[in-house]
């Protein structure tokens, strides 16, 4: 099932620059249906499927494992934590909200008094008695995430840190169960939220045809919020444009088509912010046609990023119908 799936990617405290905890568990998950699997010196795990024409298409499929988090900058002498951010960070969202370490240690964020939140005014609560204590606990430059909390809301949507992109990685893991004509480059790229940097690497490296992100995106369906025009269980959304990429018209018609063939509902996405890993695989080498695949996804960059399991399992037939051509 998705949803058990979806689970096993979450759990993994992976935040970017630390991505190797995810890596194993998909690691595990696609061996059987991969032809090869290899990591390149950034951390990216890149999973080659074998294409059954002669010559076929390379296609590199993007998904990134990793995490947006804060970073461990000093340590005050009464025990707390000084952070800054690794990713997009919103103070206000920070609030007294659970965060986890990767050697197992817990704290609070936390803000001193202030009428407006900053970053700067940020600290992280392990429960230290003084800076001695702290310092058996955690070392500077250590880096923490939201803790992991999945839940379901109602019959198909479901709340957790991390559904960006962890979401995407558990709809790429399903979609190599399947056999396509093109040769697939899956990337579980690295260090997305920091600028890209996994999936710069790995399309100049394996120097695809076509690249198809798979990312969240935004959403406009609740109170007060009305763009972008996405809506949970509407369907996968087919980018059209972003502040990092505007997509191969071609490409992206034909992503459209897919999902009315595959009998999905489809959404048209236009993000007036943000950027992808399409941006990366666009401009490297002479450039590439590229695309993305948004799941939609509300309240992003929080500790409860919602997604509907119906437009995860869509993008999954939307690709399956693709790749069938």
């Amino acid at each position: 099932m998705m949803l058990e799936l979806l689970k096993k990617v979450l759990k993994p405290v992976a935040p970017s620059g630390l991505e190797e905890p995810v890596a194993a568990v998909i690691r595990e998950e696609v061996a059987p249906y991969v032809d090869s699997i290899e990591t390149d010196a950034l951390g990216n795990l890149i999973c080659v499927k074998n294409g059954t024409e002669a010559n076929p298409e390379k296609i590199m499929l993007s998904a990134h494992m990793d995490h947006i988090g804060y970073i461990v900058t000093g340590i005050e002498k009464e025990g707390f934590l000084r952070v800054t951010n690794v990713g997009g960070i919103s103070p206000t969202m920070s609030l007294t909200r659970h965060v986890s370490f990767p050697n197992g240690v817990q704290g609070v964020v936390v803000s001193e008094v202030s009428k407006d939140t900053a970053m700067k005014d940020l600290f992280v609560d392990i429960g230290a008695q003084d800076k001695a204590d702290a310092e058996t606990m955690v070392q500077i430059g250590d880096v923490c995430v939201y803790a992991n909390d999945c839940f379901q809301l109602g019959a198909n949507r479901v709340a957790s840190p991390a559904m960006d992109d962890r979401a995407a990685c558990a709809l790429l893991i399903r979609f190599l169960q399947t056999a396509t004509k093109q040769t697939i480059i899956a990337v579980f790229s690295v260090q997305e939220e920091v600028g890209c940097r996994g999936a710069k690497v790995a399309s100049f490296a394996k120097a695809p045809d076509k690249g198809i992100a798979i990312d969240v995106t935004a959403w406009g369906d609740t109170p007060g919020t009305k763009q972008p025009d996405i809506k949970l269980g509407e369907g996968i959304a087919v980018k059209v444009m972003d502040h990092g990429s505007i997509s191969n018209p071609d490409l992206r018609e034909a992503l459209l088509a897919a999902g009315a063939q595959a009998g999905v509902k489809t959404q048209r996405e236009v993000l007036p912010f943000g950027g992808t890993d399409a941006s990366a695989m666009q401009t490297s080498r002479g450039g590439i046609p590229v695309c993305t695949l948004s799941i939609p996804c509300r309240y992003v960059h929080s500790a409860c990023e919602v997604v509907d399991l119906r437009d995860v399992e869509g993008g999954v037939a939307l690709l399956k119908k693709y790749f069938e051509a």
